[in-house]
């Protein structure tokens, strides 16, 4: 026997252990991931792919004909959520269904006793934070438990709730409501509001954040332009008006539309009333003011009202930006706009009757990446906030994991071993077992 056998076991032991924070050891073939674009007028869902020319890949109806009001996706959970029905007052009580994003299949369908808008979820899938109108009078944000639509919580948040933001760290939620002058940020741990930003210029109608979660770019109504507030101290910091075209038209908010490039250096803002999306230079936030250094107009104009709509069919506008950056989609439109040329370089024919979009990215067959409707910033992203789990569940949760990681190990310490032993023969204490076997990448359909 090799004596060398015992410290070459205790160092791939050791290794293999190190090793197991990486996740399960298997061999996996080099996957694509393929970007696609959904759009969700009223009734249906249609699916572009972003990376062959925007062809329409899929069409499918859903129970939606009463108005889409937001609608958000979990890759970890392969759900996407979709909020319809009225958004309160004299449009009355909405709805929320979840729809299986591997089969094509709607899972159950939730009706409320109040009304319902733009909604977020957090990054973990677990909770959506549902706004119960803008056109209600309190200030309402449910929390629904995703597993069957049951509301679980409520925070009370500013008048007309109408849009929501969960960061992409988990750590907070955004409340924006559009009759209150101040954007607030919710503790989702407590539900309760532990910051106001502003006041701002006239309600808060769509607005965005950075990753890093110190600045809030948001819209109001009556105001061609935008404003830039410090998360930190919840003062504002800068008000935009845009340059060398008139406010205001039909639109309640003619600048109904904000994104944050991924990358943070542009802003991308609607103009309903001249049908343009005007870009701004904010890489110099926060020492120095956001520039306008472009102007795009729209190959379709954003006038009259969406086709097919249910209710509040004014074309106001919207804008995303795809997750790399490379297009801004524009609802009320149905351009699609590369940001490198800034020219319109597609047209999404139901884009143009509908402000609700977003994208999921697909690899290997399993959704892995989505945006929200809001084109947010990903820079400097804080570490995900992980919830408190009860000790009923996380203590065999770890002994679940401590029994695969010994099984892990020891086959891993075995396999490797049987390569360095291959002329001396195994060591007495481990028996050769089999390999795992690789798994292949597939294309996603």
């Amino acid at each position: 026997m090799n004596r060398s056998h015992p410290i070459i076991v205790r160092l791939l032991l050791a290794c293999a252990v190190a090793m197991l924070s990486l996740g399960p050891i298997s061999v996996r073939a080099v996957a694509v991931t393929q970007h696609y674009e959904y759009v969700f007028p009223d009734g249906g869902m249609y699916v572009y792919d972003m990376d062959n020319g925007h062809a329409l890949v899929k069409h499918v109806t859903l129970p939606t004909t009463q108005g889409v009001r937001g609608v958000a996706a979990s890759p970890t959970t392969h759900n996407l959520y979709v909020s319809y029905g009225g958004d309160g007052g004299a449009k009355g009580n909405g709805s929320l269904l979840k729809y299986d994003l591997l089969t094509d299949t709607v899972l159950w369908q939730r009706s409320y006793s109040h009304g319902i808008d733009s909604f977020a979820i957090n990054p973990a899938g677990t909770r959506i934070y549902m706004p119960d109108g803008e056109l209600t009078s309190d200030g309402l944000w449910y929390v629904v438990d995703v597993s069957n639509g049951g509301e679980i919580g409520q925070i009370n948040g500013g008048l007309g709730p109408h849009n929501t933001i969960a960061s992409l760290s988990g750590a907070n939620v955004y409340l924006g409501g559009r009759n209150y002058n101040y954007l607030e940020v919710a503790n989702p741990a407590t539900n309760a509001v532990i910051r106001k930003l502003g006041p701002l210029m006239s309600g808060v109608r769509p607005f965005t954040i950075n990753g890093s979660e110190t600045l809030a770019f948001t819209t109001a109504t009556g105001f061609l332009g935008f404003q830039v507030s410090s998360i930190t101290t919840g003062q504002v910091l800068y008000t935009v008006p845009v340059a060398g075209f008139p406010c205001c038209g039909a639109a309640s908010a003619p600048s109904h539309g904000i994104s944050l490039s991924p990358d943070e250096k542009e802003i991308y803002l609607v103009d309903s009333v001249s049908s343009y999306v005007h870009v701004f230079d904010v890489s110099g936030l926060p020492l120095s003011a956001p520039k306008q250094v472009n102007d795009i107009k729209l190959l379709n104009p954003m006038t009259g009202y969406e086709s097919g709509c249910a209710y509040d069919c004014l074309k106001d506008g919207w804008v995303q930006h795809s997750g790399d950056g490379r297009f801004v989609y524009v609802g009320d439109s149905g351009d699609v706009i590369s940001t490198v040329t800034r020219t319109t370089i597609a047209t999404l024919p139901p884009l143009a009757d509908t402000r609700k979009m977003l994208e999921i990215d697909w690899s290997s067959g399993l959704p892995v990446f989505t945006t929200s409707r809001t084109g947010l910033g990903y820079v400097n992203v804080p570490p995900p906030v992980i919830p408190e789990v009860p000790q009923a569940v996380l203590l065999p949760l770890v002994a679940i994991l401590l029994f695969g990681a010994a099984s892990r190990t020891r086959n891993l310490a075995t396999g490797l071993l049987r390569r360095q032993s291959s002329r001396t023969g195994p060591p007495p204490s481990l028996k050769p077992v089999a390999a795992p076997g690789a798994v292949s990448g597939q294309t996603a359909g």
